[in-house]
């Protein structure tokens, strides 16, 4: 069993997306002794952000130097470790009211139409990736975005990754949440210590 371990804060040591991200593995590391684990730090390797020489490149034209050569390679690792992947950790912190951008570059190099994904005849679209894949995210955020609170409206975040992994079929996402995290000391250590409830909790 193989798991694909994501982090995109750029807090590094300070960050609560990478604390609790990393508390996520090792609890499936207890359900799963088999474990394999896959690491991708976004924040310190990520791939490039994409270009018209990106989509040239696609397209069949020549390579544009070295850098996009190593680049689309590594874009390639990514699909391949989303399709040997039974369970996939995600820390994804939420900055100005969405994912990191590293994040989202991420998801540029997965979702990718006769890849990752494919359109029917009637524009519905339809997963080519392996079915019974486990999504676990590590959310975290300052503020409080819940449907009853007044800037709901501006949570792109969760809502976001649940689109995109539902538009490729992965539908088992359990998302681990500590938000109101600069709302003080004792708010973030509570909040924190509910993420790691529920951490404890999960199962099989």
């Amino acid at each position: 069993m193989k798991l694909l371990h994501i982090d995109s804060s750029i807090l590094g040591i300070r960050s609560v997306s990478r604390a609790l991200s990393a508390q996520i593995v090792e609890r499936e590391k207890t359900i799963h002794p088999d474990l394999t684990v896959v690491y991708r730090d976004l924040a310190s390797d990520a791939a490039l952000h994409l270009s018209a020489a990106h989509i040239a490149a696609w397209s069949g034209k020549a390579l544009e130097g070295a850098a996009l050569c190593c680049d689309l390679e590594l874009g390639e690792e990514y699909l391949t470790e989303l399709f040997e992947a039974d369970i996939v950790v995600i820390g994804a912190p939420m900055y100005n009211f969405t994912i990191p951008s590293q994040l989202k570059v991420w998801i540029d190099r997965v979702v990718v139409a006769g890849e990752t994904f494919k359109y029917s005849e009637r524009g519905e679209s339809q997963t080519l990736l392996p079915t019974g894949k486990k999504v676990i995210i590590a959310s975290t955020r300052g503020n409080v975005y819940q449907t009853d609170t007044p800037i709901a409206a501006l949570e792109h975040h969760e809502s976001y990754l649940r689109s995109v992994f539902s538009f490729l079929g992965l539908h088992d996402v359990t998302v681990i949440r500590a938000e109101g995290l600069a709302f003080g000391t004792d708010v973030k250590n509570a909040a924190i210590r509910k993420a790691q409830a529920k951490i404890a909790a999960l199962v099989a």
